[in-house]
């Protein structure tokens, strides 16, 4: 699949796509001094819900219907797109009939497929921006089967938010990043604009700054931020927004690198160290396929002695020994064991499958 370059459609300030925004719009009042400060800073997408689709009932729900005449209005004195939240057939309709520039999807439409198709066939033969926010849950399939239903049904241009990913785990961030998950998707579709949500992966002003650097470094597209006059007063998720002086502070504070370089030093140099990354790299694999073949020796001898595949006191020791020995090389103690949940996950299929085999053959 071939997405179009979100420079024709999204602007551009230091070559990153910026969007910006109340969570809810609120008032009259409150969209047009969101939108005469973002056109000042030279941002050409202004964010705002209309439908808010809240976890539980009695809460603020978005005006509707009557904040897309504000918005349509607001087009006529301030020239600055307006992106907001669809999350039925019928909000499409409803957006597209008051002039709507960019939609999303949000994380718990991205959930239902049919509801997903249901709004991509509303917006067929609208040629407008689609963005699809990734799944409350961390499935990566969700995510790309969602772009994939937008793009067959004509949409090129469409682009991933990544907001975040919702955990019982305790955790700094309202929703966990896991930027691998958006990493492997923006593999799989090289084209796709991939933006971040440092609001909603945050939670809380104060690391939004911390996120939205974090994303740039990773060579993220786009940032979409949520930004109120009032942050306190928000009917909405008002702890993640930040005040509009405090947006330009951390637009200001970002770090804006370049994806590419056409210096030759650095190009040589940089080849001569992925060189070596490659040796070591083949050195790792080699070294692995001979653990494996030590693990495949202990699974017979566990099966010849009528041994349990799992041995929690060895995996303690393992997890603990091998911490300590990463430490001491200044590895990163989660790191280390991730590497090695990994490493002892593949472990305990390979034994597995060899006490196994007799009873396959059995079964034969």
């Amino acid at each position: 699949m071939t997405f179009d370059d979100w420079h024709t459609w999204g602007g551009s300030k230091n070559n990153t796509l910026l969007i910006a925004g109340p969570c809810s719009a609120e008032s009259p009042g409150q969209l047009t001094q969101v939108a005469s400060h973002l056109y000042g800073m030279g941002i050409g997408i202004m964010r705002a819900g209309v439908w808010k689709p809240r976890t539980r009932p009695n809460s603020f729900e978005g005006k509707g219907v009557e904040a897309l005449k504000w918005l349509q209005g607001l087009k006529q004195q301030i020239p600055i797109k307006i992106a907001t939240e669809v999350a039925t057939p019928q909000h499409a309709e409803a957006a597209l009939a008051h002039q709507v520039d960019v939609l999303w999807l949000g994380a718990r439409t991205t959930v239902n497929p049919f509801l997903v198709q249901e709004i991509a066939n509303a917006l067929q033969g609208a040629d407008l921006p689609v963005l699809i926010k990734n799944p409350i849950n961390p499935d990566l399939a969700l995510w790309q089967g969602a772009i994939e239903r937008m793009y067959n049904s004509g949409k090129k241009k469409v682009a991933a938010v990544h907001r975040g990913f919702s955990t019982y785990q305790k955790s700094k961030f309202r929703n966990i990043p896991s930027w691998q998950i958006a990493i492997e998707l923006k593999s799989n579709f090289p084209s796709l604009p991939l933006i971040c949500d440092p609001s909603h992966i945050a939670g809380k002003r104060q690391m939004i700054l911390e996120v939205s650097q974090k994303a740039l470094d990773l060579g993220y597209d786009g940032l979409m931020i949520e930004a109120h006059p009032q942050p306190g007063e928000a009917l909405s998720d008002a702890d993640q927004q930040v005040g509009l002086e405090a947006l330009s502070q951390i637009i200001g504070q970002l770090r804006f690198a370049k994806k590419h370089s056409n210096d030759v030093v650095f190009i040589s140099q940089l080849e001569q160290l992925r060189e070596k990354i490659d040796q070591i790299d083949q050195e790792l694999i080699e070294v692995l396929s001979i653990r494996k073949q030590l693990i495949e020796k202990i699974g017979d001898y566990k099966k010849e002695n009528n041994v349990t595949v799992f041995q929690l006191e060895r995996w303690n020791e393992i997890l603990q020994s091998r911490t300590i020995w990463g430490k001491d090389k200044s590895l990163a103690g989660e790191f280390i064991q991730e590497l090695y949940k990994t490493i002892h996950d593949e472990s305990i299929r390979i034994q597995t499958g060899i006490m196994n085999k007799e009873n396959e053959n059995k079964k034969e």
